[in-house]
């Protein structure tokens, strides 16, 4: 037992996390917490700034021979994104059917409601480069003859400088 190390290896927190709400989300809304974490990639950026999804709804069965019917798929929208995603409806549909795996949604209900999305912290701007740093970089892209990719590259060269600390 003195060479075993007393926990495993290193396990990314979101794993952790998915691991425990996942059979939690699942239970209360039928969804997996991978739906969830991906509806930006399903939906695009637009649509996802203002939605969420909510729950899936499943149609209640009368019996074991009753044949297997799809889902709604409740989405929480704000404004304008419940009129984009819903002329967006069927696109959608495929996307989640896909990233599911079958034919789990067949609708989506629209609820328009406050979506309370974590926002991304504001992009740093890069520094002020001094003038020897932007003639240095002037200097090193002085060869290339193309104007147009000169410029590209310096205006790289100096957000590069620019984001680094002196």
């Amino acid at each position: 037992m003195a060479g075993k190390k007393p926990f495993g290896n290193p396990v990314p927190v979101s794993d952790l996390a998915a691991a425990i709400l996942d059979p939690v989300l699942r239970k209360r809304a039928g969804l997996s917490i991978g739906l969830v974490q991906s509806w930006e990639e399903i939906v695009g950026p637009r649509i996802a700034a203002k939605s969420r999804p909510e729950r899936l709804q499943w149609p209640r069965r009368a019996g074991e021979d009753d044949p297997f019917r799809p889902a709604t798929l409740v989405v929480a929208c704000e404004g304008l994104a419940a009129l984009h995603l819903q002329h967006e409806t069927g696109e959608v549909i495929g996307r989640v059917n896909a990233f599911l795996g079958f034919e789990a949604v067949d609708r989506i209900r629209i609820v328009q409601k406050p979506v309370l999305v974590a926002e991304r912290p504001p992009r740093r701007l890069p520094r002020a480069l001094s003038t020897t740093e932007k003639a240095d970089i002037a200097a090193k892209v002085r060869p290339i003859e193309d104007e147009g990719l000169r410029a590209a590259l310096e205006r790289l060269g100096a957000s590069v400088r620019g984001s680094r600390h002196r």
